[in-house]
């Protein structure tokens, strides 16, 4: 942790994304050079959500950016589950599309959870699926939930210490609270989750040495409750007149964090930068190029 004098270490995941970026480009040329095909990310976008369709849209331009395919389906609202689950299926079966994204929410009628599970494993870049969770958990091979993943990327490539340290998560969502508690437990850390139910949240928060806000409520966190030294990761992001804010109150967080995300540019881009690199992965894996490295 950092002593009084130091300031806090900025965790930038614009600058990192962009650096990786540079590295999925080359691995993408290789891949095409060597099988003559073109790693490929399915998006699939049930509805006409505003904020999905933006979301698709980033996916996209990033996919572009390192040279990579991205094939995107658009389903109208009135879709059903077998509709929705029979669609995955063929990407499932598409030699050419390496990793499959369905774009939550989907419309309230369809069976998000059963269509996340008719993906097939080798393609859940997203980290979505019940059999990837459960196989992340147990430290098997697994494409991680995006979110969580990208912060443990961000983590390690600031040289931040995990072992031994206390964590606390706020937020159990599947996609995100869940696997982040799981990732910091498999690094050794001791972690704690809290929720809507949880009991004076601020005394677990003042005890924790790495803080996770994950819980989608705009600065439910007071920056006081955080104690001298503690990293801080805020996963939220809730646009405002100012450009935004997050799950934890930042304003003044440099004087007390010895690390912490900033909101915007920490951790958001890392969310979509590690679907692009899983991608890359799984078109690496299909090709039996994985075992070469």
């Amino acid at each position: 942790m950092t002593s009084d004098s130091q300031s806090a270490t900025l965790l930038d995941g614009k600058a990192l994304a962009k650096q990786i970026e540079q590295e999925l480009r080359t691995r993408v040329d290789s891949i095409k050079d060597k099988t003559g095909r073109t790693p490929s990310l399915a998006t699939i976008l049930v509805g006409d959500d505003p904020a999905s369709a933006t979301y698709v849209r980033m996916k996209g331009n990033a996919c572009k950016r390192v040279g990579m395919d991205s094939i995107r389906v658009e389903m109208p609202s009135a879709t059903t589950t077998e509709e929705l689950k029979a669609k995955i299926d063929e990407l499932n079966n598409n030699p050419d599309v390496h990793g499959i994204l369905l774009q939550h929410p989907v419309p309230d009628h369809v069976d998000e959870r059963a269509c996340f599970e008719q993906i097939d494993l080798a393609k859940d870049v997203d980290g979505v699926t019940c059999l990837g969770f459960g196989r992340m958990a147990m430290q098997q091979s697994a494409y991680g939930s995006c979110t969580p993943q990208g912060i443990m990327h961000l983590l390690e490539h600031y040289n931040i210490e995990l072992a031994g340290l206390e964590a606390v998560v706020v937020g159990r969502s599947a996609i995100l609270g869940k696997p982040m508690a799981m990732m910091l437990l498999n690094a050794n850390c001791t972690v704690t989750m809290c929720h809507s139910k949880t009991q004076d949240l601020a005394e677990h928060i003042k005890r924790a040495d790495i803080v996770v806000g994950a819980v989608g409520v705009p600065e439910l966190i007071k920056a006081e409750w955080i104690k001298k030294g503690a990293v801080v990761v805020d996963a939220g992001f809730h646009p405002t007149d100012n450009g935004g804010v997050g799950d934890i109150e930042l304003n003044g967080i440099e004087n007390i964090a010895s690390a912490y995300t900033p909101v915007p540019g920490g951790v958001g881009p890392m969310t979509i930068n590690t679907l692009i690199r899983q991608t890359v992965d799984a078109a690496e894996k299909s090709a039996g190029l994985d075992a070469q490295k």
